[in-house]
C-alpha cells in the first residue's frame, strides 16, 4: 500500500509471506529504495503417485522423482497424472502450481432435489482429493466437475 502522509516523505507497507516457512513480515520501504528480486525457476513436472505422507512428481525434463510432503494449499488439486509446475529457489521446490482448471469427481454431498436447478443455491461438496468446495443444487455423487484451482471454486459440469 502505498501511503502518502501530510508531512514528510511518501513510503510503501508490504506484507511479505515466507514460501518456505510461511510466516508474514510487515515491511516498510521509504521512496526510492531498491528491493532484490528473488531468483526463483519453474520446472515442468506430472505427479505420479502418494508414497505415505509424501506427494511423488517426476522432472519431465531429466525423469527424476521429487518428493514433498503435502501441503493443503496444492494437494487438494492434484490427481495422478497431473501436470503441475515446480516453483524452485536455490535448488530447493518452494512450491507447487497445480494447473487452473481441473477437472475432479464429487466423492460426498448431499442429493440433489428436483426442481432446484436453476434457484442458483449451493451446498457443500467433498471432492476425490479430500477438498471441500460449494457446488450448486443439483450436482450428485459420481458427478465430474471442473474447479478454479485458484480460488477453489466451481466452474461447470465436465
Amino acid at each position: 500500500m502505498h501511503v502518502k502522509p501530510g508531512k514528510g516523505a511518501a513510503f510503501v507497507r508490504s506484507k511479505l509471506k515466507s514460501c518456505l516457512t510461511g510466516h508474514t513480515l510487515d515491511k516498510t520501504w521509504r521512496a526510492g529504495e531498491t528491493v532484490q528480486v528473488a531468483q526463483v525457476e519453474k520446472k515442468n513436472a506430472e505427479f505420479t503417485y502418494v508414497d505415505g505422507q509424501d506427494f511423488v512428481f517426476m522432472d519431465m525434463a531429466t525423469y527424476e522423482e521429487i518428493r514433498l510432503p503435502r501441503d493443503n494449499s496444492w494437494a487438494a488439486f492434484v490427481t495422478e497424472g497431473c501436470k503441475v509446475m515446480l516453483v524452485l529457489w536455490n535448488g530447493s521446490v518452494i512450491s507447487v502450481e497445480p494447473p487452473t482448471t481441473v477437472e475432479l469427481t464429487i466423492a460426498a454431498t448431499e442429493p440433489g432435489i428436483r426442481g432446484n436447478t436453476v434457484s442458483g443455491g449451493t451446498k457443500p461438496a467433498t471432492l476425490e482429493t479430500g477438498a471441500s468446495i460449494q457446488v450448486p443444487l443439483f450436482v450428485n455423487i459420481g458427478d465430474r466437475i471442473k474447479v478454479d484451482s485458484r480460488s477453489c471454486t466451481y466452474i461447470g459440469r465436465v
